[in-house]
């Protein structure tokens, strides 16, 4: 501490003495060597402990004699509070052998009064030593913490310690460190540092090796490895060795080394199951998509490399997945999974990688084909195989797959751009149906493209309500009045053009949107009900809605009719249901009782396109149907052909026996319409009577009370 650090520094000073003169004269003794002073005067223990209590003090000045106080009663009541500051004693007069008891009591030194102007050189002495004493101690600690932190952490930590005596070549190992290779600690008693290699894995032994000798060499600032141990029970472990070496000042060269041993075996295998599980799929084992992504960038750049070379790259997914998922559980879904990645394994040739991308979605890549031929054979053997039955708690589902392939001779420079054709060569498939297979081209993109489009415009569409219940008439024979209208949705677009269904219908079902979209359609019609009623409340006019045989396929269907039924405020025999046999080719036990459950309410179940399905008969005494509708195949040739005739008046003949009703579809002239009341058929429709009307023309049709 220098002379100018402690002039410029207030004092904070106690000043025991009973005399406030002789008091302020020390103090001015102090001031006038340059000391800036703050002080406080006691004069009894009691005042003494209550400054000591409540301030922080520099100095302690206490006169040795005092009336009601002594410089040994005020020594005491200092040491109760363990300042580490000077204890300065100003007195006239003192024995020797009292100042030297005083002076091991803890009195730092003593000033005659006579000799004030020393007082100011021994206040800095002392605070300059008393500042040393201070910086030691607090040294002291702070080395004592460290080395219990230390201990602490090394605990804490559960490390192993060696340390190498590079002099005499002896090493050191803590029992600790025995212990985590399974070792006593009275075994090893004599370690060579030579044992420690000796321990390591063969494949890493030589690179420690290199390893200690660049660190010894100082090339690397310290020791750090991860490597294997074998313990004791002959096992491998992993361990981290980490180390450093202390260096002679005179000859540069490390004369001892010391370090920590940490066993990482777990640590290991958590990141052997993070790389795992961040390059396969859980549920099924295969692998995913970014492992996939891998190898096809390999096999790309041997393409690349070779002009030979030729692989494939193959994405499917599950029919009906989406539906047994949700009728089954999430389970079932699962064991269909775990099934499907099995089957594809067996097919799998050496080479190939099989690979779940998600959901229902698969994919391999075909190492080394000789063509495209190969490529097709291999996929028309795995459908095959994906398309044996799979046993669901006694009910046998065949789930089969679609299969779009993409070749690598498409001279792809990104694996994901293959990926993205395979995908798009099985959108193609799953449009063609079931257990097909298309392999890309470059044709399909543009489709592809368009289709995306597509699907863009009518999420925009179905939130603006674009798309809108056309109504086309069906007259009854008898009366030749209309008795019911179909309504059949299109899509009209806000600058009034209107869309096919056979653009739009089929995607909607692919992408999932024909739920929404079946909805939107029994509502608005249920409101066009409501609104005929009120018009024409003498009249009975019903629709007929078609539902999607992905509808089937909510759970909540039958609550979906009921709330349009409700919020319409219909009766609900005014709203008929038209499906198609070909819904009842999945699942036909909860379907038909779904169907049943519709009935019950007063619904009537019109089947569609009679006659054009392979399983028809079979499955007509099972249907809870009210209508047969004549597909307008038949109802067209009518009158030109005579087999055509005879299913329509074969179809009348069984619907009757059946106590059903008949539509006929698709009536364009007057010679059709009385071959069929010929047959005695009980309704048709048809551009013989209106093409499908918007609602405010069909309306009309209604009012004009026109008959045929």
């Amino acid at each position: 501490m220098d002379e100018i650090a402690l002039t410029e520094k207030t004092l904070n000073v106690l000043v025991v003495d009973d005399s406030e003169d002789d008091a302020l004269l020390n103090i001015l003794a102090l001031r006038r060597q340059g000391f800036v002073i703050e002080y406080k005067r006691v004069d009894t223990p009691e005042a003494m402990r209550a400054a000591m209590d409540g301030s922080a003090w520099d100095l302690i000045l206490s006169d040795y004699s005092m009336p009601h106080f002594s410089a040994q009663e005020a020594l005491k009541v200092f040491r109760e509070h363990s300042q580490l500051i000077p204890f300065i004693v100003v007195t006239g007069t003192i024995g020797e052998e009292s100042a030297v008891a005083m002076m091991k009591a803890g009195v730092n030194d003593f000033i005659l009064k006579t000799h004030l102007k020393r007082l100011a050189s021994v206040v800095e002495r002392e605070l300059r030593e008393t500042g040393n004493r201070r910086a030691k101690r607090e040294a002291e600690l702070a080395l004592r913490e460290s080395q219990e932190r230390y201990e602490l952490a090394i605990r804490g930590a559960n490390d192993g310690l060696w340390d190498w005596n590079i002099r005499d070549d002896s090493i050191y190992f803590s029992p600790r460190w025995k212990t985590m290779l399974g070792y006593e600690e009275e075994e090893l008693a004599d370690p060579l540092p030579e044992t420690w290699l000796m321990l390591a894995h063969p494949d890493e032994s030589e690179g420690l090796r290199v390893q200690l000798i660049q660190h010894l060499k100082r090339e690397t600032p310290h020791f750090e490895a991860e490597h294997r141990m074998r313990h004791k029970d002959g096992s491998w472990r992993w361990m981290l060795t980490r180390g450093m070496a202390m260096i002679d000042p005179d000859t540069g060269l490390a004369f001892r080394m010391a370090g920590s041993l940490t066993d990482i075996t777990e640590r290991k295998r958590a990141e052997e199951q993070m790389l795992y599980d961040a390059l396969h799929d859980n549920l099924t084992g295969l692998a995913n998509r970014a492992m996939f992504t891998d190898f096809l960038g390999f096999a790309l750049g041997h393409a690349t490399r070779d002009p030979e070379y030729l692989c494939a790259v193959l994405c499917l997914n599950l029919e009906r997945f989406r539906y047994i998922n949700d009728s089954f559980g999430h389970a079932t879904g699962d064991r269909i999974l775990r099934v499907t990645a099995e089957r594809l394994a067996q097919v799998q040739r050496p080479g190939d990688v099989v690979a779940r991308f998600g959901g229902d979605e698969f994919a391999i890549l075909l190492d080394a084909i000789a063509d495209p031929a190969e490529a097709m054979r291999f996929t028309e053997a795995m459908l095959t195989e994906l398309a044996k039955p799979i046993d669901l708690e006694g009910h046998e589902v065949y789930p089969g797959a679609r299969v779009g392939i993409a070749l690598s001779s498409g001279g792809y420079a990104h694996p994901e751009e293959m990926i993205r054709d395979a995908d798009t060569a099985m959108h193609r498939a799953k449009q063609r149906g079931r257990g097909k297979m298309e392999v890309f081209d470059r044709a399909m993109q543009g489709t592809m493209l368009r289709a995306l489009k597509m699907e863009q415009e009518m999420r925009r569409a179905l939130a603006a309500h674009e798309f809108l219940p056309y109504f086309q008439p069906i007259v009854d024979l008898e009366s030749g009045r209309i008795a019911a209208f179909e309504a059949l949705v299109r899509w009209q677009q806000p600058g009034g053009q209107l869309i096919s269904p056979a653009e739009f219908i089929p995607l909607a079902e692919e992408i999932g949107l024909i739920n929404q979209l079946g909805r939107q359609m029994l509502e608005t019609s249920a409101q066009q009900i409501a609104a005929w009623q009120r018009i024409f409340p003498d009249q009975m006019l019903r629709v007929s809605v078609n539902l999607s045989g992905k509808q089937f396929n909510q759970p909540d269907l039958v609550e979906q009719i009921d709330a349009a039924i409700a919020l319409a405020g219909i009766e609900p025999g005014r709203l008929e249901l038209e499906i198609t046999e070909s819904i009842l080719m999945d699942n036909t036990d909860a379907i038909i009782a779904m169907l049943e459950a519709i009935r019950a309410r007063g619904i009537q179940i019109l089947m569609d396109d009679f006659g054009t399905g392979y399983s028809s008969l079979s499955y007509l005494h099972r249907f809870p149907s009210n209508v047969l509708k004549i597909d307008g195949s038949f109802v067209r040739q009518v009158t030109e052909d005579r087999f055509s005739r005879e299913i329509v008046r074969a179809i009348v003949l069984l619907a009757r026996n059946l106590g059903m009703a008949v539509i006929a579809e698709g009536v364009e002239t007057a010679e059709q319409l009385a071959a069929l009341r010929e047959m005695a058929c009980d309704f048709a429709q048809g551009y013989f009577f209106a093409k499908p009307l918007p609602a405010a023309e069909a309306t009309a049709l209604i009012a004009a009370n026109r008959q045929w």
